[in-house]
């Protein structure tokens, strides 16, 4: 069964990569709202998921966020990170780069060690604002599974005008100051599509993008909960230690999660 996050703060929750994570959902809790429709999403499909409340405003998630910081801290349990997800695209709130603002302000107050994290599909990017504020926060983590137009086309669904070659050169203007975070998976997609994207088919041109962006570090995940497509399924440890093997070879921080 696909989950939904509660609205503006959710967890906090242990992330494989990331350690105790308090979330910052800028999407309505009651459905999703992204500018990808994943057919992997743990939140389903963007049809099946329309929200009939609005999204939360600047105040509402300084105020929440405040509060839970100010509990934790009571308790002694304060976060290693706080990391922007949920229930879709966190950058295509309007007040994302005041919202990052008011976070880093916030950790700065209550846990000063904690990173601010943004887990994003990169289409936002190319906003000077949204940019702008990315460079502010600790792990700018962004969504790149393939250089392959055609599998991003069946697989990440983009909603709007989608680029890859754009997307990469975009990421590249980060110079260094970014994460790239890709899924590796097996199966069919529900029209019967193959949509196994680790062989070299796709590893390859997929490493030489990472070369071009030059990221601080690679991180490489497979399916951990079930998708809204049947027909998916986890790609094997082995092939992605093996993947990561050749992202190592080439000077990059890999981080994999099983």
């Amino acid at each position: 069964m696909t989950v939904l996050y509660p609205s503006p703060i959710f967890g906090p929750v242990r992330s494989r990569r990331l350690g105790i994570s308090l979330g910052i959902n800028l999407i309505p809790a009651d459905g999703k709202l992204c500018t990808f429709d994943c057919i992997y999403c743990e939140c389903g499909f963007n049809a099946l998921r329309r929200p009939t409340m609005p999204r939360p405003t600047r105040q509402q998630v300084a105020a929440a966020l405040e509060a839970q910081l100010s509990l934790m801290q009571q308790t002694d349990k304060l976060p290693d990170v706080l990391t922007f997800a949920g229930n879709g695209e966190p950058t295509a709130h309007p007040d994302f780069a005041a919202i990052i603002d008011d976070t880093i302000e916030l950790r700065n107050h209550f846990c000063p060690n904690a990173k601010v994290s943004v887990l994003s599909n990169a289409t936002m990017c190319h906003k000077p604002e949204v940019f702008d504020a990315l460079l502010k926060v600790d792990n700018n983590i962004q969504k790149l599974d393939t250089a392959d137009p055609r599998y991003i086309k069946t697989v990440d669904r983009p909603v709007g005008n989608y680029h890859v070659e754009n997307i990469i050169q975009t990421l590249k203007s980060f110079h260094g100051h970014v994460i790239i975070q890709t899924m590796f998976m097996r199966g069919v997609s529900d029209d019967g599509t193959d949509i196994d994207n680790t062989s070299d088919n796709y590893v390859l041109p997929w490493i030489e993008a990472v070369h071009t962006i030059r990221p601080q570090q690679v991180m490489i995940y497979t399916i951990d909960r079930e998708t809204p497509a049947r027909g998916l399924c986890k790609a094997p440890a082995e092939v992605l230690d093996h993947i990561a093997q050749k992202v190592r070879a080439e000077g990059f921080t890999v981080s994999v999660s099983y």
